[in-house]
């Protein structure tokens, strides 16, 4: 067994999240290169650790059974158990309120798997030739519940990776808790603005926008920003030419 798999280096299941502890983050990537330049970059932080590492999906599903972390960084392409289902199966077995952030790692910019990866649970991806420090503001960014997808990159790539169904087949009522201000809100969510643009678009301040993102969140039962942008398409509150 290899030192990155040694119960020493496991996180306590036990120990419960708070602010003077350092961040979770478990590695799934089947090239031990990659693990090892991203954990070298991770443990380079005072508030990251790397917790845990797995070679595959299907380790990677047995390991978060018993140990918890706050965040997971995820290959696609693996051996066994791909990233798509190892996301589903994590976050399916996960105690409710105690599911990590699931980044997913993709070599191309628009990949064909990394929709099913979001529509699994994942909070995001994360092109594996990002800057270093994209990659530790990545983590940070989706453990406070954000998107990894940047606002200016939302429509872009909702656009080339949702399809939208026809008018006929769309289903608005998962929309019916919205007021219609956080469906103002959600709409320009889903055209890629950020808080600060939709409160400049709103004339609100931008406090007031976060409260109305997260009630739109709430009522949506959303884990994140990118989770509701998809809702907002296939609703047909926004089409991807709009």
């Amino acid at each position: 067994m290899s030192p990155e798999h040694t119960p020493e280096q496991s996180p306590d299941p036990a120990v419960e999240p708070s602010a003077d502890r350092p961040l979770r983050i478990a590695l799934v990537d089947d090239q031990p290169l990659v693990r090892a330049g991203f954990a070298m970059v991770i443990d380079s932080q005072p508030d990251l650790e790397i917790a845990l590492q797995s070679a595959d999906g299907a380790e990677a599903v047995e390991q978060l059974r018993s140990h918890r972390v706050d965040v997971v960084l995820m290959d696609v392409r693996m051996p066994r158990l791909d990233g798509i289902e190892a996301t589903r199966q994590i976050l399916e077995e996960a105690p409710e309120g105690r599911a990590p952030k699931i980044v997913v790692l993709t070599t191309f910019d628009i990949d064909d798997y990394v929709m099913a990866a979001i529509r699994a649970g994942a909070s995001g991806f994360l092109l594996k030739d990002a800057q270093p420090e994209e990659l530790l503001a990545a983590i940070r960014t989706v453990h406070r519940g954000d998107a990894v997808i940047a606002p200016s990159a939302t429509r872009r790539l909702m656009a080339q990776m949702v399809s939208t169904p026809p008018p006929e087949e769309r289903d608005d009522s998962v929309l019916e808790a919205l007021t219609e201000r956080e469906r103002e809100v959600l709409a320009l969510m889903a055209r890629g603005f950020s808080n600060q643009e939709i409160g400049a678009e709103l004339f609100v301040a931008e406090a007031t926008v976060k409260t109305h993102v997260g009630r739109v969140l709430a009522k949506l039962r959303a884990r994140d920003r990118v989770q509701a942008v998809i809702i907002a398409f296939e609703s047909g509150l926004v089409t991807p030419g709009s």
